[in-house]
């Protein structure tokens, strides 16, 4: 049989009207499709999320268990902030928080006029301002840098060189900053053998300050370092090819192309570092709090653990670390509304 031009076989139907279904179909195939329950937006319930999702959720599971028995619950025991708490009133602690009596905002009158705590509230704030300032754009410029090589194994030396002091205690970090800056130290030491009078950086209250802010960078900063690079990889490199072929020096790239892509990663880190600005530190200030005085390094983490848990006063303790973690909240809030505003996603989104 043999078929003309423009003729088809019987019973047989255009291409068009086989490729092309009705919209009645479309719109039928689209009812079966979309889940029970669907929203208008197009978002899927919760309960199908859940089933989905089912795995994921049971992997995650330890670690919300441990996060509320370690983060959550604790927090019941602020309760004793509002209390005259005695452990000694019960045969053991948690049932001396229902023997002990009810005292209201009392231990929060005595933090508002207790000198000592507003001199650790300032020195906080000061070393928290300091690190932002001094600590914090450290780990940005050190990214850049180690981007710019580009030998791929001279990078890893470097960063690997950078963030191995991020895993020495605080004990090991003092103890090197001590055998270097101490009066028995090798500078010290140095000096006195070439006839010039030796120096003892670590018991100078006058330099303590910008002493922790060098021992920060010197531990923690790889850590920033990794982070920032984490960043850096995810951009394009057609995005600094297109730059430089619109005559764009290397100053102008980094300007222009990869400081906007760190800009999400520095925002949320920013976000969560003024949250964390009334906890600079602990143990750090701790171990070097008896060499340079309590009127150097007194914070408010030395102060509830002083107060709190060295001379057992454990309901005051409670109300300062009770308003230092609101407090923190609201900074977090505050600088996560800041980040919205200027258009960036933070910690959460809107």
């Amino acid at each position: 049989m043999s078929l003309t031009a423009g003729s088809r076989p019987e019973g047989t139907r255009p291409a068009a009207a086989v490729e092309e279904p009705t919209a009645a179909v479309t719109s039928a195939t689209a009812k079966v499709r979309a889940p029970r329950g669907a929203g208008k937006a197009g978002k899927v319930p919760w309960r199908i999320r859940l089933r989905r999702d089912r795995a994921l959720i049971l992997m995650t599971l330890p670690v919300i268990v441990l996060l509320l028995l370690f983060n959550y619950v604790p927090l019941l025991g602020n309760v004793v902030a509002f209390q005259d708490y005695d452990p000694y009133v019960s045969s053991n602690g948690v049932t001396a928080i229902f023997h002990s009596p009810w005292v209201g905002v009392e231990q929060f009158s005595r933090m508002v006029d207790d000198p000592l705590f507003w001199a650790s509230v300032k020195n906080t704030l000061v070393l928290f301002a300091l690190q932002l300032v001094l600590f914090f754009p450290i780990p940005i410029a050190l990214a850049l840098v180690i981007n710019s090589v580009i030998r791929p194994r001279v990078r890893a030396v470097a960063q690997a060189i950078m963030y191995l002091p991020h895993f020495f205690s605080w004990v090991l970090v003092i103890t090197v900053f001590q055998q270097v800056f101490g009066g028995a130290g090798i500078i010290a030491q140095t000096l006195e053998n070439h006839g010039w009078s030796g120096f003892d950086l670590m018991t100078d209250p006058g330099i303590f300050k910008f002493l922790v802010i060098a021992e920060s960078v010197w531990k923690d900063a790889g850590w920033g370092i990794i982070v920032f690079l984490a960043a850096l990889a995810a951009v394009s490199t057609d995005l600094y090819e297109a730059a430089a072929m619109d005559g764009a020096g290397r100053w102008r790239r980094m300007w222009h192309v990869t400081l906007p892509a760190l800009r999400p990663v520095i925002a949320l880190l920013l976000v969560l570092r003024v949250g964390d600005a009334l906890s600079v530190g602990f143990e750090q200030f701790l171990l070097q709090r008896d060499a340079v005085g309590t009127n150097a390094a007194e914070v408010l983490d030395t102060y509830v653990w002083s107060v709190g848990i060295k001379y057992g006063d454990f309901s005051y303790g409670a109300a300062v670390g009770l308003v230092k973690g609101v407090i923190g909240v609201c900074l977090v809030l505050g600088a996560n509304k800041v980040a919205h505003m200027l258009g960036e996603q933070g910690v959460y989104q809107k």
